[in-house]
């Protein structure tokens, strides 16, 4: 049977790409996008597309209802895309932007999440919900706090929950990317350049550096996938019999993730030596 998939965040990028690639791979996708004017692209391929804000609590269950009913009342599948970044130094925060990047970055998702994890649950059979995280889930980047403090807590909260489903009919994974060619970057600059103080900070420097590093388009950053990359561990979460809990995408992201399991095991070890 086709199975059918809701995917946040389809505007550009990962999402709009993965949307596009499942459905052409017989998926019974529906896309979601915060701004309507990205609505007639999907028009176009033939994809469902709804409006879903994941800043607006509203917003999300009335997508959520009408993804369900485009699939004809059963979701199988759930892929929180939907994010951004929101540069600058921890001490140039105001606490309503950091508020706003949770928001958007967690606390929708996790009410999305709940949605599909009781709709799931109620309708039974193989379901899958694929959180796309990042590398900055694993390390900490300075001038990245709020966008680092969002993703390690959505690592967290999908560790906990993967542990409460088990036995459950419902899987679920972490997609963990590095450096990927989308329109993050730009938005980025726009949250940077909208929220933070930059004349008057102590980090001024560092900043106007960033900047410049952010409006070189034509220079993606060092080991730069396309979305292709993310796509092949999607597919992989969505159609193996046993989905992976994390998935690294990037060298970036393999090498981080390789260092902190390295890391850990020397603090345990360190932990059980002492106290032998």
């Amino acid at each position: 049977m086709t199975k059918s998939i809701l995917i946040t965040g389809c505007s550009t990028g990962i999402g709009y790409y993965c949307a596009k690639a499942l459905h052409d791979g017989g998926f019974r996708v529906v896309a979601s996008v915060r701004n309507p004017q990205h609505l007639a692209r999907f028009e176009a391929l033939g994809i469902p597309c709804i409006i879903l804000d994941l800043a607006d609590d509203a917003s999300i269950k009335q997508g959520f209802d009408e993804a369900v009913a485009l699939c004809d009342g059963k979701l199988d599948a759930l892929f929180n895309n939907g994010a951004y970044g929101q540069p600058g130094a921890v001490e140039d925060l105001p606490t309503d932007v950091l508020r706003a990047q949770f928001e958007t970055n967690l606390f929708g998702w996790h009410t999305l999440t709940c949605l599909a994890v009781a709709h799931m649950r109620a309708h039974g059979g193989d379901s899958r919900i694929i959180q796309n995280s990042s590398v900055l889930g694993l390390v900490a980047l300075p001038y990245r706090g709020a966008y680092n403090a969002s993703k390690f807590a959505l690592e967290g909260l999908t560790d906990t929950l993967r542990m409460e489903l088990s036995g459950s009919n419902v899987q679920i994974s972490l997609i963990e990317p590095g450096p990927i060619a989308s329109e993050f970057r730009r938005n980025a600059r726009v949250a940077f350049e909208q929220h933070i103080e930059i004349a008057n900070s102590a980090h001024k420097t560092e900043y106007e550096a960033q900047l410049t590093r952010l409006n070189a388009q034509s220079a993606p950053q060092k080991f730069t996938l396309g979305p292709e990359a993310v796509y092949d561990k999607l597919l992989h979460a969505l159609t193996a019999k046993r989905a992976k809990p994390r998935y690294y995408v990037t060298f970036p992201t393999y090498l981080m993730g390789y260092l902190k399991r390295l890391l850990s095991s020397a603090w345990l070890d360190k932990v059980l030596l002492k106290n032998r």
